[in-house]
């Protein structure tokens, strides 16, 4: 893979990246950047972890929703199902969008769809045994992916992230619920 991204380091040792702080002051027209610097880090890192994601799948072919969806399912313990509707919730997107994730994974034999035994008008998405060899098998390469990604981070580092990642996506859903007048 070529090499895409070329970090420098601030005096306090912290990265940047230099075409990203270019474009973004071009756009910020001079101003301050630090936010749009931030946003442009956090698509590069998702897009880095979702680059080791589909390589770790090894050709097992299941997009990062569909994988979500899966894992969800798998969670949810022997025989146990999950509505579309709860999986949208959980995952934080529409239903039409798990509709066609559960789609996938039930033609893939990585899941089927049941009747709600306590409600015969509710579909339940249920993991299969092939569903389950196929988490199984993801396991180990994405542990050690995931120790590779995160080499040389603490747990105080980790714990820092993952906070901040969720204040972000907690801002945008007020700001969302504020413009949509909620």
């Amino acid at each position: 893979m070529k090499d895409v991204h070329k970090f420098d380091q601030e005096p306090d040792g912290s990265l940047f990246d230099p075409r990203a702080r270019a474009a973004m002051s071009e756009f910020a027209g001079g101003g301050d950047t630090a936010a749009f610097e931030a946003a442009a880090a956090v698509r590069t890192a998702y897009q880095a972890v979702e680059r080791m994601r589909a390589h770790g799948s090894e050709g097992r072919g299941l997009s990062s929703g569909a994988m979500d969806v899966l894992l969800r399912l798998g969670a949810a313990g022997a025989g146990a199902g999950i509505s579309i509707g709860d999986l949208a919730q959980a995952a934080g997107v529409s239903s039409r969008n798990v509709t066609g994730l559960v789609d996938t994974l039930e033609r893939d034999g990585l899941a089927r769809r049941v009747q709600d035994s306590r409600d015969r008008r509710s579909v339940l998405a249920v993991i299969t045994d092939e569903g389950r060899a196929w988490i199984e098998a993801f396991r180990t390469p994405s542990q050690m992916a995931m120790r590779a990604m995160f080499q040389g981070f603490s747990a105080a580092d980790l714990t820092a992230l993952r906070h901040l990642c969720l204040r972000l996506a907690d801002n945008q859903q007020r700001l969302a619920a504020h413009l949509e007048g909620r």
